[in-house]
């Protein structure tokens, strides 16, 4: 499949093959949403926790003796059925992630890369070298190619000067080609790869 290569000025820069088995595949929403959710669960903190009976700080004695107080019987304090009591079944610190094959996981990544394609959302730019590192300069260029919304994937080791002039515009993100993931394809409306970035991800694939 051939795409036009642009520059950051907007003007043609060429075209490119894109490699069917990365960029033409029909996308799987099943899958891509599989990989959404372990990506997501994977980043959560998990340190949510309560204090359960065995944490609060009361005495153990007994309330009262046993029987003929005409109440039910009690033996602690720190039972969750009393103010100031422990807390019942609530949540703990934990792990909230899960496994994912990791064939999956680059299956997943190559859907998502066809579903960008699908909907026309991939934009190939020569490389990301900006003239300057000024944001005013890069946010006027953004605007000409229409970019509101973007993930920029470099090389391996992205542009200075483009990750200085990104960093402070909104909806935009900037990522070596190590870092390219499904949520954040997703999570913006346009993904721009430089021509690296495809040589990497097509010697990634095969």
């Amino acid at each position: 499949m051939k795409i036009d290569i642009t520059s950051l000025n907007g003007t043609a820069a060429g075209s490119l093959d894109l490699s069917d088995e990365i960029f033409g595949l029909e996308p799987r929403q099943d899958l891509i949403a599989r990989m959404v959710r372990y990506q997501l669960a994977k980043r959560r903190a998990g340190t949510h926790a309560v204090q359960n009976r065995a944490d609060v700080a009361r005495t153990g004695k007994k309330m009262y003796k046993q029987k003929g107080t005409g109440g039910a019987r009690h033996g602690s304090a720190r039972v969750p059925q009393f103010r100031g009591g422990g807390r019942a079944f609530g949540p703990v610190v934990r792990d909230h992630a899960h496994d994912m094959p990791k064939k999956v996981r680059a299956l997943a990544l190559r859907h998502a890369l066809s579903a960008k394609v699908k909907d026309g959302g991939l934009i190939v730019i020569a490389d990301g070298n900006a003239m300057e590192a000024k944001t005013k300069a890069l946010a006027a260029q953004f605007d000409k190619l229409g970019l509101h919304s973007a993930l920029i994937i470099d090389g391996v080791e992205p542009a200075q000067n483009l990750q200085l002039a990104a960093r402070n515009i909104p909806h935009i993100d900037v990522l070596p080609v190590q870092g390219i993931n499904v949520y954040d394809i997703l999570r913006r409306e346009k993904l721009v790869l430089t021509k690296a970035a495809v040589d990497a991800l097509e010697a990634r694939f095969k």
